[in-house]
């Protein structure tokens, strides 16, 4: 495994160990997955570790808040679109030519793709191009048997959560759903392994939602 992130080395480091206590090695490669040299020089170090690459997940995001148009600069929208659909561009194209029949690829997407929460127009926006640039890699490698799809969360406890919403919004986050509550992590996670597993191999173009019970239609 191979996980790049930015200012998040101590979140790194505990899922590398837990990798390791497990058997298997995790290489840290730390840097903005918004710049394409950084994209490329993650999948060149894949390959110079494991030799090729048979799983691709798309997870880097970034968010903020807003409750009018105003509020959001030229270069808040401009950095939105480079991390979260820059970077699945940029490591997808860098990644295919070493990726074989059988391999996944996995983007994250979100309900705000389908019903956008007016406070994250620019992070909706992005989900909704992840979505429909997941359906498209689906087409597009299906001839070489790699298999893309995308998951939908919806509301899920993560770090990004308190870090990028007001006090009030943290308190009621995920009250909204008809499980009446946020998910964790850990619920979400299995999907994730399930699409890159064998387990799903003639699934692909899909967008798998886990929500808590809020549709994506």
């Amino acid at each position: 495994m191979l996980i790049s992130c930015l200012n998040e080395d101590d979140d790194a480091r505990d899922v590398a160990r837990h990798v390791e206590d497990a058997g298997r090695k995790c290489v840290l490669v730390p840097g903005d997955l918004s710049q394409p040299a950084h994209c490329r020089a993650v999948v060149d170090r894949a390959v110079e570790e494991f030799g090729g690459i048979d799983i691709l997940v798309n997870n880097a995001a970034y968010q903020m808040m807003h409750k009018s148009l105003d509020e959001i600069s030229d270069e808040e929208w401009d950095y939105t679109f480079r991390l979260n659909v820059g970077a699945y561009f940029y490591l997808a194209k860098a990644a295919v030519p070493h990726m074989s029949e059988g391999a996944s690829i996995i983007g994250s997407s979100s309900v705000n793709s389908d019903t956008p929460n007016p406070t994250l127009a620019p992070y909706a926006a992005t989900k909704a191009a992840i979505a429909n640039f997941s359906a498209s890699l689906a087409q597009l490698l299906g001839e070489k048997g790699i298999r893309v799809n995308s998951v939908a969360p919806g509301p899920i406890w993560t770090p990004l959560i308190p870090s990028t919403m007001p006090p009030d919004s943290v308190e009621s986050f995920g009250e909204n759903v008809p499980l009446g509550r946020a998910g964790q992590p850990a619920e979400l996670a299995p999907i994730y392994v399930l699409l890159a597993s064998d387990d799903a191999s003639y699934i692909s173009g899909a967008r798998v939602a886990v929500t808590g019970g809020r549709p994506v239609l």
